[in-house]
């Protein structure tokens, strides 16, 4: 088996939990990974040196507690202006792959530049921001040969994939409309995301994962989408952005029938909400409706220090083994799938083509792209339709 040499671009509280008391998703996905004696080099790039130093304290920490020796280097932006993930790019041996988790703006650019150096690339959500980044990306994948996707882990839960189930055997007929609920702490756009909040919003965010469902779960067609949002607790403190969105969008199913999705999101609930992320999804057909409280996962856990904690159990967790902790969830799932699918292209397993409709690909997310761009959109409009093409 060959070994698959791995950069991760970014290195916030997704990667390895910085400025939080845990290790994030990507690290522990990768370290995972590594212990089976699939990863060869790790290669970790920032932007500032002390926010990559931070992060490797972090990472070793975490290497430690999951009884891994793992090769690392650290790669920050230097002071004559030399990005730290074009120096890795020029340093990593294939084969190799990117796991890129930087701000939304910063995506296309840092893609691009995995793609030309030939990394099979996975891109945190949202992709992109606009179609036509969307499309490029794809065209410049394509062109090289090469596997790309996007993390929406949403598609690896359990609860989803019954959903979808639910959908594809007709038991609950003809969709007429999904309902979705997600929600955060008040501190992820005041204090996490704080540096960089001012340029996305709630919707691009969180509500992207469940615009990708929607589509996931039907096959459907994004026709026209429309949102308004308020500005009311974060511009108070002085924050630029939207509390809350609200966005509906409607969809053709592949026979013509029509079916519409709204989405309603914030990041302002309470820090005293027993879950960092409140979410629930119905969806209404002709013949039926299915059900979900995603953050009700059936455990409560009390305690003096923490008050009341509803943990989700199955994105991701860790979990205490004879020689340290392991994890596991479908947070996890969709990095380590990710990961053996290049393996699997660079052992001449599977071809790069087999993975359209199987995996959010490069081509599968320029249709939550769109979405997106609409929902922006409108809401730079004060709530007017906006035409998908």
């Amino acid at each position: 088996m060959k070994r698959l040499n791995v950069l991760v671009v970014g290195t916030g509280m997704y990667v390895c939990g910085r400025g939080t008391d845990t290790f994030g998703t990507i690290m522990p996905a990768v370290l995972k990974s590594s212990g089976q004696g699939k990863i060869g080099k790790i290669f970790v790039a920032g932007r500032s040196p002390a926010g990559v130093k931070a992060a490797g304290r972090k990472i070793r920490s975490l290497a430690r507690a999951m009884g891994i020796s793992a090769d690392i280097s650290y790669y920050s932006d230097s002071a004559s202006g030399a990005k730290g993930y074009i120096k890795a790019l020029k340093d990593i041996p294939k084969p190799a792959c990117a796991l890129i988790a930087v701000p939304d703006r910063l995506h296309k650019e840092i893609a691009s530049a995995a793609i030309s150096k030939g990394l099979h690339t996975l891109v945190v959500k949202p992709f992109v921001t606009t179609a036509a980044d969307a499309e490029a990306l794809e065209k410049m994948r394509k062109r090289k040969g090469l596997y790309g996707a996007v993390e929406f882990h949403k598609r690896f839960d359990s609860a989803n994939l019954k959903l979808k189930e639910s959908v594809e055997s007709g038991d609950i007929g003809d969709p007429l409309y999904f309902a979705v609920e997600f929600s955060q702490r008040k501190s992820i756009p005041s204090k996490v995301f704080r540096n960089w909040v001012e340029t996305t919003n709630i919707f691009q965010y969180l509500g992207i994962h469940y615009a990708d469902m929607v589509y996931f779960v039907t096959g459907a067609s994004p026709k026209r989408a429309m949102a308004i949002g308020q500005r009311n607790w974060l511009k108070s403190k002085g924050i630029n952005t939207f509390d809350a969105v609200e966005a509906m969008i409607e969809w053709q199913l592949p026979g013509g029938k029509r079916f519409v999705s709204s989405i309603l999101t914030n990041w302002v609930d309470p820090e005293s909400s027993s879950a960092m992320s409140d979410q629930k999804i119905k969806v209404i057909g002709t013949r039926g409706r299915f059900e979900s409280d995603q953050k009700d996962r059936g455990i409560t856990i009390v305690t003096d220090s923490a008050g009341i904690c509803q943990p989700n159990p199955y994105f991701c967790s860790a979990y205490r083994s004879g020689s340290g902790i392991s994890y596991a969830g479908y947070g996890i799932d969709s990095v380590t799938t990710f990961l053996g699918d290049v393996l699997d292209i660079e052992e001449g397993k599977r071809r790069v083509s087999w993975f359209e409709g199987r995996r959010p690909t490069f081509k599968d997310s320029i249709v939550s792209t769109k979405v997106l761009e609409a929902v922006n959109r409108s809401l730079k409009t004060d709530g007017k339709w906006v035409e998908i093409k």
